[in-house]
């Protein structure tokens, strides 16, 4: 009887999941309407005494998106304190939405990946990922992979569809 191989396992191929780079932390909002007056203006005393008591804690071990969802105009200056508070805390944050947050987690998520076990690979990316912008991700990914690898496909190693293959 013949001895059952894993080919693929095989193969050398190397699956990269777009699920890895999901953000695993709770995104939460900083809505800056909650703080005008009569919904559309922002009294500077009341924000910097606002930005002085608020409780920050709150943001530990999340990552914030900064946003104003009333239509006002709100100086730049209400932003970048905001910004601060969360800066000095070291919680991730960007002014936008969530979609933008996500993206950016995402970024430097695959920022942070080591090349070096990738160098001269044939790699699967595995897209099939509950992310706001898989597109964003793949595109992230492959920018980042594509100067490291041999080739690069999308889809499952039973069924994928060729990227990239190196030049020789």
């Amino acid at each position: 009887m013949e001895t059952i191989r894993n080919k693929v396992k095989e193969s050398g191929l190397i699956t990269l999941d777009l699920e890895k780079f999901k953000p695993n932390v709770a995104l939460v909002e900083i809505d800056i309407a909650d703080q005008l007056w009569q919904g559309f203006v922002l009294k500077e005393k009341d924000f910097r005494a606002w930005i002085k008591e608020n409780d920050w804690t709150v943001y530990e071990n999340k990552a914030v998106f900064i946003h104003c969802s009333a239509d006002a105009i709100v100086p730049t200056w209400a932003f970048m304190l905001v910004s601060s508070q969360l800066t000095q805390m070291s919680v991730p944050h960007v002014l936008g939405s969530k979609t933008d947050l996500e993206k950016h987690l995402i970024a430097t998520a695959i920022e942070n990946i080591p090349l070096q076990d990738l160098e001269g690979g044939r790699i699967i990316v595995k897209g099939c990922a509950d992310l706001a912008d898989p597109a964003f991700a793949m595109c992230k990914l492959l920018e980042k992979i594509q100067p490291v690898s041999k080739s690069i496909m999308y889809g499952e190693p039973c069924s994928t569809v060729p990227v990239y293959k190196k030049k020789n």
